[in-house]
């Protein structure tokens, strides 16, 4: 039967055959129900051109339901998201030639398009594919199989165009965070050569290289190292942009000439302005090397201890300077823990991530006291430097099952008793001051 399109009024129409879904008794009984209708909107101002496509589509093996729009800005209100392919003609009396599929792509980008040409007309629509429609087709030449085969090749080459769209935009955008996060990531500055500073860092989230872990390590003129690692809680870009300013506050705060507690009094602030909730916190472990390199300082702001490495064995540093985390309580305070480390010594610090992870099947954790003996084993077995963090990492891992799902951060500041430390002319020893801590010169 030949559709109705409801005289001149300009309004989009709809065939009546193959409508919507349709509901077929099977001989058991169970009602089978046939896919939806693509619907393809036709845009062709000519009433037998468009009648003849109709006729061509009405027995495609695929249901297929027909809108036809007269025109260009019919077109645009006929045009939603539940249309799959749109047979474009390219000879409206609003949009002629390349202007219309131009505005028909502007409009709907995702949508697939073939183009209709007459015989006079078949070099554009080579031009109409350069030009971003999947296909085009010589009213002349089409009949019923090659239409309803063109739109479906159409919908699947749409379907690729857009996979490797996104793909590439997907590539593009990790090329450009990777670019980004670089740059945020800290380079230490350390001018003693009898200090060697070793960092591991990973992020729980997926393509991502910075998380809210975060690390930094200066030395000051007075030859004091000052290293810092800290957690900030969460795991999205929001927490990694706020762990790379508190990072950079530290830092800027040690050249201004802050350090103990009166830095993470400042570094508080800072990160309460920064923060966008109060319920955000951070963790934060300060450790102050003396230029003797044979004592130092530690400050933990809810912050797992330090491990201590030497000939002797490994062990947490004290955790009886331990004060409340950054964000967690208004005006908190902290202290320090003297530390003797002796000539020969390293330095482990790191984030509660690497100690969080569960131990096979059942609840129990890591922790400090798991990961003690884990140390020590790889230390026993001969391993140092990169390969010891490694080897922590991977046997971290390899206990909880899986992957790490925390961010994780893992330093390593070792000192060489061989090596002398580097000090500049006119540099003098500073000592721990008797009240405050925050040091006076010899």
């Amino acid at each position: 039967m030949r559709p109705a399109y409801g005289g001149d009024g300009g309004a989009v129409e709809r065939t009546g055959y193959r409508a919507g879904p349709v509901s077929v008794p099977s001989a058991s009984g169970p009602i089978a129900h046939v896919a939806r209708p693509l619907r393809v909107l036709l845009i062709e101002d000519d009433a037998g051109d468009a009648f003849l496509v109709e006729e061509l589509l009405a027995d495609s093996p695929d249901p297929m339901e027909i809108v036809w729009a007269r025109s260009m800005a019919e077109a645009m209100v006929g045009l939603g998201e539940d249309v799959g392919c749109v047979l474009l003609d390219l000879g409206l009396p609003d949009a002629e030639g390349l202007n219309g599929l131009h505005r028909l792509l502007a409009f709907a980008p995702r949508t697939a398009v073939i183009v209709l040409t007459g015989l006079a007309d078949a070099h554009r629509g080579s031009a109409a594919v350069a030009a971003g429609a999947q296909d085009y087709l010589v009213k002349q030449e089409i009949d019923g199989s090659l239409l309803s085969r063109a739109i479906r090749y159409a919908l699947e080459r749409k379907r690729a165009d857009e996979s490797q769209r996104r793909l590439v935009e997907s590539e593009l955008r990790a090329q450009e965070n990777a670019r980004l996060e670089r740059g945020l990531l800290p380079a230490p500055i350390l001018r003693d050569p009898s200090l060697d500073f070793l960092a591991r860092y990973r992020p729980g989230r997926q393509r991502a290289l910075l998380g809210g872990d975060l690390y930094d390590a200066v030395q000051t003129a007075d030859g004091r190292v000052h290293v810092m690692i800290g957690d900030v809680c969460g795991h999205g870009p929001d927490e990694a942009a706020l762990g790379v300013n508190l990072r950079i506050a530290w830092r800027s705060l040690i050249f201004a000439g802050l350090t103990g507690g009166d830095l993470l009094t400042t570094l508080e602030r800072i990160f309460e302005h920064e923060r966008r909730s109060d319920e955000m916190f951070a963790t934060l472990c300060m450790t102050i090397i003396e230029p003797d390199r044979h004592r130092g300082r530690v400050y933990l702001a809810g912050h797992p201890a330090p491990l201590l490495i030497t000939p002797e064995g490994v062990a947490p540093l004290s955790e009886g300077a331990t004060g409340p985390a950054l964000g967690l309580f208004p005006d908190g305070r902290w202290g320090y823990e003297p530390i003797d480390l002796g000539p020969d010594w390293s330095l482990l610090l790191y984030t509660d991530g690497l100690i969080e992870g569960r131990i096979g099947r059942g609840p129990e954790r890591l922790g400090t006291d798991g990961l003690l003996p884990l140390i020590a084993r790889l230390l026993a077995a001969g391993g140092t430097g990169y390969d010891l963090i490694d080897s922590a990492v991977a046997a971290v891992e390899e206990l909880h099952g899986d992957s790490l799902n925390d961010d994780v951060a893992v330093l390593l500041l070792r000192h060489d008793p061989n090596h002398p430390p580097h000090r500049a002319p006119g540099e003098h020893p500073v000592l721990p001051g008797p009240a405050t801590g925050e040091g006076r010169t010899a």
